[in-house]
C-alpha cells in the first residue's frame, strides 16, 4: 500500500508574497498538495512560525526560501513531532550583516515616510542573474508583491533578528539548494547549512537569489526527486 503523500508547506522570502510559488506548483511533476503561507503576520520570525504553525495539518514538510528558510527552522524547532523534512533555498544560517541591516534600516525609515511602491528595481536586480536583469516583467512581478505586503510588513521583515533559532540536533530529512550565481548567499553560508544537517548542496545553476521564480522547473524537479528518495 502507497504511503500517503504528505504537504510541503511554501514559505515565501522577505517581501514576497505567495505568488512567489505560481509557477512552481504548476510545473512541478506530480499532484503533491501544496500550503502556501504568509509571512505577514508576527513581529518575530518565532510568532511567525507560531501563526503559521497553526494553521497546518498535523504532519508536513516546510520548504522556506530565504528568509522563509529561518521561519522553517523555527517551525521545525518548535514542533519537532509535527515536522516530517525541510527543504531550505537560497537560505542561511548568518544574522544580516552589518551592511545589510544597515541598508535595511535606511530603506524601511523611507518606506515609511511615504507611498510604498515596494522593492526597487535596483535592490530586485541584485536578487536575480545577470540575464534577467532585463526581464521588465519578472521584476514588475517581484515589485507588486513587495506593494501588497506594504510599508508595514517592509518594517517588520527589515528588523528581523535572525539569531533567536537555536541549532539543536534533528532527526528529519533536510535538502538545501542552493543558486549558482546568488548575489545574496554565499556558496560558503550553504556549505555551512549542508554541513549543519548533515546533507549535500543541490545548486541550480543560471539562476541568482530567486529560484522559485527564475528556474521554477528545475527547483521543482530537485524538490520532486529529493520528497521521492526520502520517502516523503
Amino acid at each position: 500500500m502507497q504511503q500517503e503523500q504528505l504537504p510541503v508547506v511554501l514559505i515565501p522570502g522577505f517581501m514576497l508574497d505567495e505568488t512567489l510559488w505560481d509557477e512552481f506548483i504548476s510545473v512541478y511533476p506530480d499532484s503533491r498538495r501544496f500550503i502556501r503561507a504568509s509571512l505577514s503576520q508576527g513581529q518575530t520570525i518565532a510568532e511567525m512560525a507560531g501563526h503559521i504553525a497553526g494553521g497546518l495539518p498535523e504532519r508536513f514538510v516546510l520548504a522556506g526560501f530565504s528568509l522563509g528558510g529561518y521561519v522553517a527552522r523555527a517551525v521545525a524547532e518548535a514542533f519537532p513531532q509535527r515536522t516530517a523534512g525541510m527543504i531550505l533555498i537560497a537560505t542561511s544560517l548568518r544574522e544580516d550583516s552589518p551592511e545589510q541591516r544597515a541598508r535595511l534600516e535606511a530603506a524601511s525609515r523611507v518606506a515609511l515616510s511615504g507611498d510604498f511602491k515596494g522593492i526597487s528595481p535596483g535592490a530586485v536586480k541584485r536578487s536575480l542573474h545577470p540575464s534577467r536583469h532585463g526581464d521588465a516583467a519578472l521584476i514588475q512581478k517581484v515589485r507588486e508583491m513587495g506593494k501588497r505586503l506594504g510599508a508595514e510588513v517592509f518594517r517588520t521583515q527589515s528588523g528581523l533578528e535572525r539569531n533567536g533559532i537555536t541549532l539543536r540536533p534533528v532527526s528529519i530529512p533536510v535538502m538545501v539548494v542552493a543558486a549558482g550565481q546568488d548575489q545574496l548567499r554565499s556558496d560558503e553560508e550553504a556549505a555551512e547549512l549542508a554541513d549543519r544537517f548533515g546533507c549535500k548542496v543541490q545548486v541550480i545553476d543560471e539562476s541568482g537569489h530567486l529560484i522559485p521564480l527564475e528556474k521554477p522547473r528545475e527547483l521543482a524537479r530537485s524538490v520532486y526527486t529529493w520528497l521521492q528518495t526520502s520517502g516523503l
